[in-house]
């Protein structure tokens, strides 16, 4: 007879034990993985609530006091705001997942793994290997290619693989919704290191530019890993096919891609550069893709004890 094994705990279950999607689990991880933790979806909204606040903030504060920094503590200024967001979900998350927060060591980790993942390759492959900058504005077909296929595979890769051979492979991960979060982490680092990278290679920035620019990256980049980050979850407690990991990198990178084509055609306007349109299609984008995922998440867990009643 086969032997039915826990596939989160790996401890030996009874003739009663439940499945989802042909795999065993314990009573224990049967109701964590089908359960809802509306914390995390509270805490995704108020964090991009709170960044939009944040861009308010600065552009109040530059407004009345007009601030003249210039060289390091215009440098430092940019650092901070570019680190910001993140510290705001960090916040945030905790607060709202009062009752069975994630590790907090295990969400730093993968934060810094997406972080260093941008600074050793994201970075590097785009603008060195690939250097986009020198050919992707030269043709429309060219830009939304290079968009996908470049800067979106690279990227969303890159934040997938700080999840997938990381924390997922934890007992930590016991949560279909893990995924989620362990993704916006990843998601959220890989954006923190984007945006010091734009900070330290200028020089320092204009508060104003600066801030709107960290607002859009921070949006965008914490949304596709929660694409890719909702894929992992579903893999790692149901049996999918093998071609499901790739395609939630695929997705996420294709929007990915569009999104930095639409951003750069919405934000010109002649010979000038809007940022604020860039700001509210990220706003649009995040709260799309947030609300999509906890549909899919809460449904996913519908159709699961609905089986379960019926078996």
């Amino acid at each position: 007879m086969e032997q039915k094994i826990c596939c989160v705990c790996h401890t030996t279950v009874g003739e009663e034990a439940k499945t989802i999607g042909g795999r065993w689990y314990c009573e224990e991880h049967y109701a964590k993985v089908t359960r809802e933790r509306k914390g995390i979806w509270q805490s995704g909204i108020a964090e991009i609530v709170a960044v939009l606040l944040f861009v308010a903030l600065i552009e109040i504060i530059i407004s009345w006091t007009k601030p003249a920094l210039s060289g390091t503590s215009l440098l430092l200024a940019g650092i901070i705001m570019a680190l910001v967001p993140a510290v705001i979900w960090m916040i945030f998350f905790y607060r709202q997942d009062r009752l069975e927060p994630e590790p907090k060591a295990y969400v730093l980790e993968v934060f810094l793994l997406g972080a260093l993942l941008a600074s050793a390759l994201g970075i590097p492959l785009v603008r060195d290997f690939f250097r986009v900058q020198d050919w992707l504005g030269q043709s429309t077909l060219t830009n939304v290619l290079g968009s996908i296929l470049v800067i979106g595979f690279v990227q969303e890769f890159l934040k997938y693989a700080a999840v997938r051979y990381s924390v997922y492979l934890s007992t930590e991960f016991d949560e279909r919704v893990d995924g989620v979060v362990y993704g916006t982490a990843a998601g959220l680092g890989f954006a923190a290191m984007l945006n010091i990278n734009y900070v330290v290679s200028n020089a320092g920035v204009d508060l104003r530019m600066g801030m709107i620019r960290i607002a859009i990256t921070t949006l965008a980049q914490a949304s596709f890993a929660g694409i890719s980050g909702y894929f992992l979850g579903r893999a790692k407690f149901e049996e999918e096919p093998v071609w499901w990991l790739p395609l939630g990198v695929t997705i996420a990178a294709v929007l990915n891609g569009v999104f930095t084509f639409v951003r750069g055609e919405i934000s010109r306007v002649g010979l000038t550069v809007n940022p604020w349109n860039g700001l509210i299609l990220a706003t649009v984008v995040a709260i799309v893709t947030f609300i999509v995922l906890y549909y899919l998440m809460r449904r996913a867990n519908k159709l699961t004890l609905a089986q379960a009643q019926g078996a």
